[in-house]
């Protein structure tokens, strides 16, 4: 692979990542009511989930989506209702900062943010996009795709720091259990606003 390839490919996906989407807005309200080593978790389920959905776009079921629309319609609608759940329950978030000793306030399980990728449609756009747009042929596929595993893991590596440590930041600011109560209500809404554009594509 080029690099030049390898530059717009980088380009392509560190824009897909970075841009505000349900897993950065997860990763944004984590960072903020737990901190950011207690994020970790989410945050490499995240990471897993898409190198699954890469791998699986490469491999044929991503062709099967594309062959089938209904499929597609059904990932749409289980990738609604799962973020409307995530956004009710960030939204509903107790006030931690006051109640520290409090072992019930847990942050949202990596297996969870794996779990997410599969009915998130944004993960199968990029992992599609990828690698219907640069993947090679013949005997170069393979490795192509190796590139473009390890180009979209540093690029979700660099997002998930970013908005980690941009709810980190915030957290550190909220002092009061009413700026708290207005952040996680805030921070559901804009989850929940993530539905919309799931159906915009």
């Amino acid at each position: 692979m080029t690099a030049s390839l390898i530059f717009s490919l980088s380009t392509f996906l560190l824009i897909s990542a970075i841009t505000p989407g349900p897993n950065n807005m997860l990763l944004t309200s984590s960072g903020a009511n737990f901190g950011f080593r207690r994020s970790l978790p989410l945050w490499v389920g995240i990471l897993l989930g898409i190198q699954t959905i890469l791998l699986l776009s490469a491999f044929g079921v991503g062709a099967v989506l594309l062959l089938y629309p209904a499929m597609h319609t059904v990932l749409k609608v289980l990738g609604s209702l799962y973020l409307l759940r995530l956004a009710w329950k960030t939204s509903t978030a107790h006030y931690k900062r006051l109640e520290t000793a409090n072992l019930a306030a847990v942050p949202i399980k990596g297996h969870q943010g794996w779990l997410l990728q599969f009915l998130n449609p944004k993960a199968w756009m990029m992992g599609l996009g990828a690698v219907g747009s640069y993947s090679l042929q013949g005997d170069l596929y393979n490795h192509s795709v190796v590139v473009i595993s390890v180009v979209m893991l540093v690029c979700n590596l660099i997002a998930g720091t970013v908005w980690t440590a941009l709810g980190s930041l915030i957290g550190s600011l909220l002092r009061s259990r009413n700026a708290w109560f207005i952040f996680n209500i805030t921070m559901g809404i804009l989850t929940a606003a993530c539905v919309p554009l799931i159906w915009m594509g």
